[in-house]
């Protein structure tokens, strides 16, 4: 039995509700500027600095023990993260205000408090401190991540389509990036590496979803020649909604498993990414597909379109 989350007769007018939908998002891009440029992010050592620690114990400790322990030191902002083993641990701390002996004084608060809950017979493989400097260039290369991504993406859909769709698409990636920096300024959720990360992965989630909104618009542009735009852009969302809804669950099926059974230092990840998909879903039907008319995307002769010729347009012709 097939199963069937969205009728093939049902028919809803997404390009009614588009003026509502354009000024929902323009709240909320605005929201998400006035808190970046506001409270701004809570940025990880990643990009603020900071000291790290790679330890390996006799046995593997419970990192919910480790992070309270280390927590109650007063030194900021402390994450945990094994790698290789689970008795190999990489502690981060937040960078002390001061120079290297306030990093120094940190490095021997830790220690002490490792050998109060472990005992001595702790290996210390790695002890660094990630300065200024660092961060600085962790910040340039993750901004120009996202923006390569962006251009490449501006590129690859004004070849496929036209200078329509192209816009249409890099509008609903700015504003799905946006939201997804504004969620994170919201709620406090620390931004780090992971999160370049997962605003790459909602980048690349949210243009497959619009390609595929685009693909159905302009195959029916090719077989309903007479028919309005707007009619043509509500038929094809219509057409492609039961994919995309189905595609969208799925997806987060598995991301609310990791939410909820990935432990902390992927929480955060989860998290962003269970936004993303939601505002990617959201953009492709209410923000890509829309503004093709506002920006006077048209029929045009197969020439301009570059269609050939094909057996379908008998059915133009009964349109």
């Amino acid at each position: 039995m097939q199963l069937k989350l969205i009728p093939d007769s049902l028919h809803l007018p997404f390009l009614k509700f588009r003026f509502i939908s354009f000024i929902a998002s323009g709240l909320l891009i605005l929201l998400s500027a006035v808190m970046f440029f506001g409270p701004g992010l809570n940025k990880g050592i990643d990009f603020e600095g900071g000291i790290m620690i790679e330890i390996k114990l006799d046995e593997p400790p419970v990192l919910s023990d480790m992070r309270s322990s280390l927590g109650s030191l007063g030194l900021g902002q402390v994450s945990l993260q094994t790698f290789g083993a689970s008795d190999d641990i990489l502690i981060r701390v937040q960078r002390q205000e001061g120079g290297n002996e306030a990093q120094k004084i940190a490095v021997d608060a830790v220690k002490a408090q490792l050998a109060a809950d472990y005992g001595d017979d702790i290996s210390y493989r790695r002890i660094e401190f990630v300065g200024p400097t660092v961060s600085a260039e962790l910040v340039q290369t993750a901004i120009e991540a996202v923006l390569v991504a962006v251009i490449a993406i501006l590129i690859y859909i004004w070849l496929r389509f036209e200078w329509h769709y192209s816009v249409g698409a890099i509008a609903a990636l700015v504003h799905d990036v946006i939201l997804t920096i504004g969620m994170f300024t919201i709620t406090g959720i620390e931004f780090n590496l992971a999160s370049v990360a997962a605003i790459l992965t909602i980048v690349g989630y949210s243009i497959n979803d619009t390609v595929v909104v685009y693909d159905r618009i302009r195959e029916n542009f090719r077989r309903y020649k007479k028919m309005e735009v707007k009619d043509l852009l509500d038929l094809s969302i219509n057409e492609t909604l039961s994919r995309t809804v189905i595609t969208s669950l799925t997806t987060l099926l598995a991301l609310v498993a990791l939410f909820i059974f990935g432990g902390e230092v992927i929480r955060g990840f989860a998290t962003a990414m269970i936004f993303g998909v939601i505002v990617g879903t959201y953009s492709s039907i209410f923000v890509a597909a829309p503004i093709l008319l506002q920006i006077g995307l048209t029929h045009h002769n197969e020439e301009e379109d570059g269609f050939k010729p094909s057996t379908d347009d008998a059915i133009d012709s009964e349109q």
